[in-house]
């Protein structure tokens, strides 16, 4: 998104929310880049998760988890229990009872980290600054921005957070394929790209960074998972995330191999 924003705008600034939780090659990575200005959150990941909770399966799901436990007679809650009104109209799809133990558990769960470090921050900026956000989200990465973007399009001009987000529509394969084809550099931790046995483009170290300690979609993960990698390439944050931060009970709860 920044090459494509700086080929007609060189001038355009570049944002990094520095919440701690990205693999340090990513960091540095950013460091390569001019005019990029950094912010920090005011809590840490460690905070966050002993004030709020843990985010885990989603952000949906634990979101919906820390409502239901507040309101335990509310209409979240129906979406825990098969046999309820909303599990009946909306289907089985929408239902959450597989996640209804997770709901039971003493496990402090809680969609709120993502708001807190990276979202408060930014918005914080934004007030500050007057300006507005060209984002690099793509609706292939989940099924709420897909919703979002059918609502806004590309350009939500009108919303009370103006905002674009120009690849809303790209595919994972259209941005590999943009990083071979005009040869724009990469962080490390992403390896190299190569075409697998179906043709498809991959890349040979992570897939995807994000927040290294996060536990959302880890369920789906085939394994090597993202936290049995980062045993092997980072041991030093795995440690900490697994041990120090309590991930490890969580996966063993969940049933995640690490």
């Amino acid at each position: 998104m920044l090459d494509i924003a700086r080929q007609s705008h060189p001038e355009v600034e570049a944002v990094y929310v520095d919440t701690g939780l990205e693999y340090p090659e990513i960091r540095d990575f950013v460091k390569t880049k001019e005019n990029v200005t950094w912010l920090k959150p005011e809590l840490s990941f460690y905070e966050v998760i002993k004030k709020y909770g843990y985010p885990i399966i989603s952000k949906e799901v634990s979101r919906d988890i820390a409502v239901a436990r507040r309101k335990p007679d509310g209409k979240t809650a129906d979406k825990f229990n098969p046999d309820s009104d909303y599990c009946k109209k909306y289907g089985m799809q929408w239902c959450l009872n597989k996640w209804d133990f997770l709901k039971d558990s003493d496990i402090p769960i809680s969609n709120q980290c993502c708001n807190i470090m990276k979202k408060r921050p930014a918005k914080k900026y934004k007030k500050e600054t007057n300006k507005k956000a060209i984002l690099a989200t793509m609706t292939c990465e989940s099924r709420e921005r897909k919703q979002n973007w059918l609502k806004s399009g590309c350009n939500a001009f009108d919303n009370n957070d103006p905002q674009s987000q120009p690849m809303s529509f790209w595919t994972e394969q259209d941005v590999l394929q943009y990083l071979i084809t005009y040869k724009i550099p990469y962080a490390s931790i992403y390896g190299n790209i190569i075409k697998n046995s179906k043709g498809k483009l991959e890349t040979t170290g992570a897939e995807r960074t994000g927040c290294m300690f996060c536990c959302y979609g880890i369920q789906c993960e085939k394994e090597p998972n993202r936290f049995q990698k980062m045993k092997v390439t980072h041991p030093k944050q795995y440690d900490y995330c697994i041990h120090k931060l309590g991930i490890g009970k969580i996966l063993d709860f969940i049933g995640v191999k690490y």
